[in-house]
């Protein structure tokens, strides 16, 4: 597969599903408002290095049991595929949220970094996320320097989102102001998924697909 179609796939569902407000987010925003721009900085380092740990174990494991088993493989971009389908469906036809940034009952972490870390890597979604996203691309003939490179895109595009998210987002009015078009980026993301994880289901038909 071509590199570039591959880094199309995968960030095409990565980038949407990053933006979405989640844990990560809360988390960045509650340690802005908090502590201010450093420590929202810190926790936007630690959230992005949680990431690019599930990005590595994920893409490699992955791409070793690629290699290994192909029946496997076939069953894993089934039901990756399948999982996308479902998140889309959720995304595309859910009900607006309110973004809860209260403080919660307990002091979140002394230090913003591990904060940061800890919430993303408690956060049993992200694992799933990656493997999904994962399988919808990778093959056992993807070359390492890609899998390299779409790793350090992913920890490069949750560094840049959320000192963003840092920096612009770390007041309650402002956020209350993204809460109201933050539908609109699950619609967004919704299509992606449905319409990269139903691409999937279709090639897996061709008696040539890897």
């Amino acid at each position: 597969m071509d590199p570039f179609v591959v880094l199309l796939s995968i960030f095409g569902i990565f980038l949407p599903a990053l933006m979405l407000p989640g844990p990560d987010f809360v988390a960045v925003v509650r340690s802005s408002i908090k502590g201010g721009t450093r420590a929202g900085l810190m926790t936007t380092l630690g959230v992005s290095l949680g990431l690019l740990a599930y990005a590595g174990l994920s893409l490699l494991g992955l791409s070793a049991i690629l290699v290994q088993y192909e029946w496997l493989a076939w069953s894993i971009r089934i039901l990756g595929a399948s999982y996308l389908i479902y998140l889309g469906l959720r995304l595309l036809f859910a009900k607006p949220v309110q973004i809860d940034i209260s403080e919660p009952e307990k002091k979140p972490a002394s230090n913003p970094f591990f904060f940061g870390f800890l919430v993303t890597l408690t956060n049993p979604k992200a694992i799933v996320i990656f493997s999904s996203v994962f399988a919808t691309a990778v093959t056992s003939e993807t070359p390492v320097w890609l899998l390299m490179l779409i790793i350090g895109l992913v920890f490069t595009s949750a560094l840049c989102w959320y000192a963003i998210v840092s920096l612009f987002m770390s007041s309650k009015p402002v956020v209350e102001r993204f809460a109201k078009t933050s539908h609109w980026i699950e619609r967004a993301a919704g299509i992606c998924f449905i319409g990269i994880g139903g691409k999937l289901l279709t090639d897996t038909r061709n008696p040539l697909y890897p």
